[in-house]
Order: structure tokens, then C-alpha cells, then sequence
């Protein structure tokens, strides 16, 4: 082989790997966020206050705060929604807690419903979590090991890492995962795992649960279709005591929506007595 066709040989090499790593970037991207913008007609819901705060590099962040109902409230509930969709797809949630004696603040991170920016990077997302912590405490008063962290799905990664660094009072994973690795063998098997390290985000929340010191409930529907039920094993496992999994039979992959009261009942009991121990 000449020296010439080396050379060419090597740069089509080189581009198509790049292409592959481009493309495999577009496919990640494409499953972790899919944003949705709300609408400048959208109302705010009842018992709500439309409220904006700034994320650490300065992107304005929209979000509701729902004061509780009675006094004294329970706790502080900060929901961390999934990668679709939006705070309007929750605030029915909210309001639910809200009845039952909980401060409840839905937010939307960047570039989700009205907040500012653009959703691509996992230190975003940490950052935005940091920030809502942070409105609660300096701008509702609220005491650290008052606040309950409560993710989904997409969620429940920003929960982990806000939780593994901050004191908190207790925490809820629904459908979460342990890795994006982990999700990524289950969701494209046809990629080799070696190849994994390619992703521009790692998700690592197993990991991180072993510097969480609040009490964890961990749920999961089963069958989930979209995060595998056994994701929750691994993220039990991973979890310090005091720590419950809950696994729902027959529920979706949004578990608050499709197991009824009876699920959002037991959630309830768990950030009562876990916020009981912290009082």
C-alpha cells in the first residue's frame, strides 16, 4: 500500500469515527432531553405563586411555589419532573400536597416551559437543582433538613446529585436509574458497552447515593417499559439505611400518575416519619 493511500485510508477512518461519535451524540441527546415550552396562555394553577430564580451562571429559572394548607407545614417539597413535558404536567401533584400540609415548589430547568437557556449538559441540570435548594432556604426560610427532594425519572439523577452533596431531609427516586451506561445496555443493546464512555453525560446516581445520608424511598412501576424495573435494585442497593424500595405491580412509567392515591398515601407516610426523625 503507497504512503498516499495510507493517508487516505486513515482519514476516512478518522471520519468516520467522528461521524459515529457525532451521530451516537444525536441519538443520546435525542433520549435524555426532550423539552417541551409552555404556552404564554398557560395559567398559573390555583394555590400557586409563579415565582423565578437564577441558576448558578446566571439562567433565569421558572418555576411554582405551593404553600401549604395548614400550618405548621410538614416539610418542603422540591419535584424534579422527567426529560419531557413540563411543571404544567404536575401541578395537579403539587396542589395534591399542598392539601396534605406540604410546601410544594415545581420548577422547570433549563430550557423546559418558561425557564431560560438550553438543556445539553448533566452540570447544568445539578446546577439548576442547586438553585431551587437554595430559593427555598433564602427566599421561603426554609431549614435544610425540612426539604424533601422528590425526582422522576430524568428527575431523580438531579435528586442524587443535589442529595449526595447538601443535607436534606429525605428523598424520593421514582423510575429512576442507576447510570446513563446501565440504561443505555438496556435501551441500544446493539451497542458494545466498552463504547459507553463515548456519552457526553454519565448519570452516575448509584454511585452518588453512597454520600446520601437523608432516608431514601426508592419506587419503580412493573413492569416499566421505559426505565427497566430492575434500575431500582440497583440504586437500593446502592443506598445507605434508613431506605425502602417500593415496587408497584401494574403501574406505568410515571408511577404517581397511574398508581392513584394509594402510591402518593405511602409517600406521603414515608416523608412524614422520615421528616419526623430529622425534626
Amino acid at each position: 500500500m503507497t504512503r498516499k493511500r495510507i493517508i487516505r485510508v486513515s482519514v476516512s477512518l478518522i471520519l468516520v469515527a467522528a461521524a459515529f461519535v457525532y451521530g451516537l451524540r444525536l441519538v443520546e441527546s435525542a433520549m435524555t432531553f426532550r423539552p417541551s415550552r409552555m404556552a404564554a396562555a398557560q395559567e398559573i394553577p390555583s394555590g400557586a405563586e409563579d415565582i423565578s430564580f437564577n441558576s448558578t451562571d446566571g439562567t433565569r429559572l421558572n418555576g411554582w411555589f405551593f404553600a401549604s394548607h395548614s400550618q405548621p407545614e410538614v416539610a418542603t417539597m422540591i419535584f424534579f419532573h422527567g426529560n419531557g413535558g413540563n411543571i404544567s404536567n404536575v401541578g395537579w401533584l403539587a396542589q395534591r400536597f399542598a392539601k396534605h400540609g406540604f410546601n410544594v415548589l415545581v420548577f422547570d430547568y433549563r430550557g423546559y416551559g418558561r425557564s431560560d437557556g438550553v438543556a445539553a449538559n448533566e452540570s447544568d441540570l445539578y446546577a439548576d437543582g442547586d438553585a431551587a435548594v437554595d430559593f427555598v432556604m433564602s427566599k421561603k426560610g426554609v431549614r435544610a433538613e425540612q426539604i424533601v427532594l422528590y425526582g422522576h425519572s430524568l428527575g431523580t439523577t438531579i435528586v442524587a446529585d443535589v442529595a449526595s452533596r447538601r443535607i436534606v431531609g429525605a428523598v424520593v427516586l421514582e423510575s429512576g436509574f442507576s447510570s446513563a451506561s446501565s440504561v443505555a445496555s438496556s435501551a441500544l443493546p446493539w451497542l458494545p458497552r466498552f463504547l459507553h464512555v463515548l456519552g457526553k453525560n454519565r448519570f452516575e446516581s448509584a454511585r452518588k447515593l453512597n454520600s446520601v445520608k437523608a432516608p431514601i424511598l426508592i419506587a419503580h412501576g412493573d413492569p416499566d417499559h421505559t426505565i427497566p424495573t430492575s434500575e431500582a435494585q440497583l440504586l437500593y442497593a446502592a443506598a445507605n439505611e434508613p431506605k425502602k424500595l417500593l415496587i408497584v405491580p401494574g403501574a406505568s412509567h410515571v408511577v404517581f400518575s397511574s398508581a392513584g392515591e394509594q402510591y402518593l398515601d405511602q409517600v406521603e407516610q414515608f416523608i412524614r416519619e422520615s421528616i419526623k426523625v430529622a425534626r
